[in-house]
């Protein structure tokens, strides 16, 4: 069942459009991810399904309802979470403090407590550093905070805009692996990552945009025998 869907979107900053005409699903349970090059409107979506832009035109159903014209606020009420690039931590506030602040929408003020025994057994060293000022950890560290704040949020969607931005490579498998584990639990998972090699190996379904526009889609095993995802992304 699709718990998102895009309809024709068209998304422009002035006269300038950068998204045009894209549709696409996302099915529960499911991680999907979106790979394109540099400027081929990734981030853009993103923000534009959080509410952060508005479309020039196009639908988005969230749960089977038009949320157009529903704010951040609302999608994150929702459960419709964004863990944008750049990670956006408070960083002069603790690890724990940080997870709290996380936990904004309606139906995580309830479930704080449960939530920060989730994100501590996903993320032990968070409960380690629970105390240590965020902005002092490692870029790994912080990434993982960054997750861990979205996760207590209860989404039903956690959106990821380039995790693994600025991350040492074995940082960036694990950082992967532990969104498997949270996959496993149930969380439907929209991503958009800059290794698309590790994306497309642990995704159920890709799309590749390019110049704003759907060029293909595929399961992550079709994408990657893909001669052309082979020869301009793989370098295969």
């Amino acid at each position: 069942m699709s718990v998102l869907e895009v309809k024709n979107l068209n998304v422009s900053y002035g006269d300038v459009q950068v998204v045009w005409d894209l549709s696409f699903k996302v099915e529960e349970k499911q991680i999907v991810t979106i790979i394109g090059p540099n400027g081929a409107g990734k981030s853009t979506l993103m923000t534009t399904l959080m509410g952060l832009i508005t479309p020039k035109s196009g639908e988005i159903i969230y749960k089977g309802k038009n949320i157009n014209d529903y704010s951040t606020g609302q999608r994150v009420d929702e459960g419709l979470v964004l863990v944008p690039e750049g990670r956006l931590l408070f960083p002069n506030m603790s690890v724990k403090d940080n997870l709290k602040m996380g936990a904004i929408s309606k139906s995580a003020r309830p479930k704080l407590n449960e939530n920060l025994d989730f994100v501590y057994e996903l993320f032990p060293r968070l409960f380690e550093r629970q105390t240590q000022i965020a902005g002092s950890m490692s870029g790994g560290e912080q990434q993982m905070l960054a997750i861990a704040m979205g996760m207590m949020t209860c989404p039903t969607i956690l959106m990821l805009d380039e995790p693994s931005t600025g991350l040492a490579p074995i940082i960036v498998e694990r950082v992967l692996e532990t969104l498997k584990m949270i996959s496993q639990k149930g969380i439907t998972m929209l991503l958009v990552e800059q290794d698309i090699f590790l994306s497309l190996s642990m995704a159920n379904k890709g799309y590749v945009l390019e110049n704003g526009r759907l060029m293909m889609e595929g399961t992550g095993d079709e994408l990657m025998k893909n001669e052309h995802i082979k020869n301009v992304y793989l370098s295969i």
